[in-house]
């Protein structure tokens, strides 16, 4: 808090900061905790023969928000593992990362770093049947890239690290970037795979679909199953919601640390104005007691006897007010005339 009661550029930015900040984890939270209430109200769905059925029955041939439970079975082509044998699936994602070594000019620490520098994803469609082999309905999935949580599974990775002379390690330290290597990593969504998907179930020409949904539903499709998702969502909501209580706490307290302080100051401030009116009124009145003029005071006279000069000056309010002889004068415990505080000690003063 600065003297004049106004509050400092710190607390100014820690409380932009923290409020801004809440506001964002606030929306975040919100969001999160629509998509679980959301997910828990969502209806579950079985795929078997009654399916079809089921939605020619329901208005709009739709159920805006199911849940279904199946495993992934190609429609016509697979795709086939780069590097594993034997290994097909409906969705492939080749990712090439480079790592590297930044050095950080304000910590003097070196930060590992990773960079995407290619990524290419393939895919074919793809239906979701019954565990039951036995039973031949299957739900078209539709937009499988748009899905919040696509989970898929590595199926291989490899590091080749950098090859490194002399001269390139003395310019990496110039240039404060030093390579480590290239990550490479495929992951797929296998056939065969449980697989959890939440969206709009739609029949649409005698072809059950799953799209994504339309009101601002999330879509998942993951390989987990349906209640181990509840369970990461209903994480990841405690998460936000306990960033959004510590940073809201943060901007109540700076700002009720401000308006305190604030507040503080204009009360010492009205207090000192009514002292000074005090002191000035029974100065008025000890000119009248003297028989004295206003006008031929002067203005460094000591605020006491009204015919010395002033001497000294009061430690720690810093109010120079008296002659000497007049501060030896005063009752103890002395107090300054004009504020009333405690004199702690007095300094001589000197002219020239």
């Amino acid at each position: 808090m600065e003297p004049s009661g106004k509050p400092s550029t710190v607390q100014i930015v820690v409380l932009a900061t923290s409020s801004a900040l809440t506001a964002i984890f606030y929306s975040i939270y919100r969001s999160r905790s629509k998509t679980v209430t959301r997910l828990k109200e969502a209806k579950k769905v079985s795929i078997d023969q009654d399916l079809k059925t089921l939605l020619s029955e329901t208005p709009g041939r739709c159920v805006p928000y199911a849940v279904i439970e199946g495993v992934v079975r190609s429609v016509k082509d697979t795709l086939s593992s780069q590097f594993v044998d034997n290994c097909k699936g409906v969705i492939e994602r080749l990712t090439l990362k480079e790592e590297k070594m930044v050095w950080n000019r304000t910590t003097h620490l070196w930060n590992s770093t990773e960079k995407v520098i290619h990524q290419r994803t393939n895919t074919v469609p793809f239906d979701l049947g019954s565990h039951d082999e036995r039973l031949t309905t299957t739900v078209r999935v539709i937009r499988p890239l748009d899905a919040a949580e696509l989970d898929l599974e590595t199926t291989y990775e490899n590091f080749h690290p950098t090859i490194q002379s002399l001269s390139s390690v003395i310019g990496h330290f110039i240039s404060g970037e030093r390579p480590k290597g290239i990550h490479e990593s495929e992951e797929m969504l296998r056939v065969g795979d449980s697989v959890t998907g939440v969206g709009e179930l739609v029949l649409d020409n005698n072809l059950l679909k799953l799209q994504p949904p339309k009101q601002g539903f999330s879509y998942f499709l993951t390989r987990q199953d349906y209640e181990s998702l509840l369970r990461k969502q209903l994480a990841g909501v405690r998460l936000w919601r306990i960033l959004f209580i510590v940073f809201g706490v943060a901007a109540c307290s700076t700002l009720l640390f401000v308006t305190w302080k604030r507040y503080m100051h204009h009360r010492q401030s009205r207090k000192k104005r009514s002292m000074m009116e005090e002191f000035k009124e029974q100065q008025r009145r000890r000119m009248r007691e003297l028989q004295m003029e206003e006008g031929s005071v002067s203005p460094s006279s000591c605020t006491v006897c009204l015919s010395q000069e002033r001497s000294c000056v009061f430690l720690e309010c810093g109010h120079v007010c008296a002659c000497i002889q007049c501060y030896h004068s005063l009752p103890a415990p002395k107090k300054c005339p004009i504020c009333r505080s405690a004199i702690d000690r007095m300094v001589p003063l000197y002219h020239s």
